[in-house]
């Protein structure tokens, strides 16, 4: 295989540093993007700096790229909108690629209990509307529904494109991940004590291993955007320890799209 030219939004920590490590270890270029030590510098909770993902990657890859990886997240318009943004804006990148491919990393919590509105606003990308349906959600004290209904909304977001012409009608396969509880700066904290861990195993239970490395989801991702992948596409994967299987049995269809198992 060829060296490829990886775009990895959350470069600098967690399962983004791991992804952009595993790729550079082989010889592939990484163009990282994040809040710092990243070859684009940038606050994709910001829509401004989300409008100048495009130019900025073309300028640094005007050969064109061949993977795109949207890892960053943590506030819920940075899960979204900082994912879909780089998908759609840098996917003209990928056209001189001879294996483009393009994987979105959503969470465990995503299966989770969500606001309808709140995920509909985020599917018609829609700032304004989603803005005005936080607020809601807010007003109402549910602000556990917001993290996980930006995390459903990038789910559906790929399963509604994944096949479109844009993406598989262009060879692009596109597909999304779900992490349970894994070890990274965000969930270090929770993880140093006894206490902790047992808040989120409660809510993420995880029988096998407990929980995972960043570098299981990178291994994982490596595949998804690998040249080997060429026909996996639209998928929604866990990499949860068990969580889903125990969370909806088998019932593999009513979390995304809200239809009957």
């Amino acid at each position: 295989m060829g060296k490829r030219t990886f775009v990895i939004s959350g470069s600098a920590s967690g399962i983004g540093r791991a992804i952009a490590l595993r790729a550079t270890e082989r010889g592939d270029r990484v163009i990282g993007i994040d809040l710092r030590d990243a070859e684009i510098t940038a606050d994709l909770a910001d829509p401004s700096a989300r409008s100048r993902l495009g130019d900025q990657v073309a300028a640094l890859a005007p050969e064109g790229i061949d993977v795109i990886i949207a890892v960053a997240g943590g506030p819920p318009t940075v899960n979204f909108f900082g994912a879909i943004d780089l998908l759609q804006q840098v996917r003209p990148l990928l056209a001189g690629s001879p294996a483009p491919r393009a994987a979105a990393v959503s969470s465990f919590a995503g299966l989770l209990e969500v606001d309808d509105e709140l995920v509909e606003a985020y599917l018609a990308e829609d700032l304004d509307r989603t803005d005005r349906e936080t607020e809601r959600i807010l007003r109402d004290g549910q602000d556990s529904l917001l993290y996980p209904s930006s995390k459903r909304a990038v789910l559906r977001w790929v399963r509604r494109h994944a096949g479109q012409p844009d993406w598989a009608g262009a060879g692009i396969p596109l597909n999304a991940v779900t992490p349970g509880v894994i070890r990274t700066p965000m969930t270090a904290p929770y993880l140093a004590t006894e206490e902790g861990r047992k808040a989120l195993l409660t809510m993420v239970p995880m029988p096998l291993h407990g929980p995972a490395e960043a570098e299981a989801v990178a291994h994982l991702l490596d595949w998804l955007v690998g040249e080997e992948n060429t026909h996996v596409t639209g998928q929604v994967i866990s990499i949860d320890g068990g969580a889903d299987v125990l969370t909806r049995g088998d019932d593999v269809f009513s979390a995304y799209d809200g239809t009957p198992g």
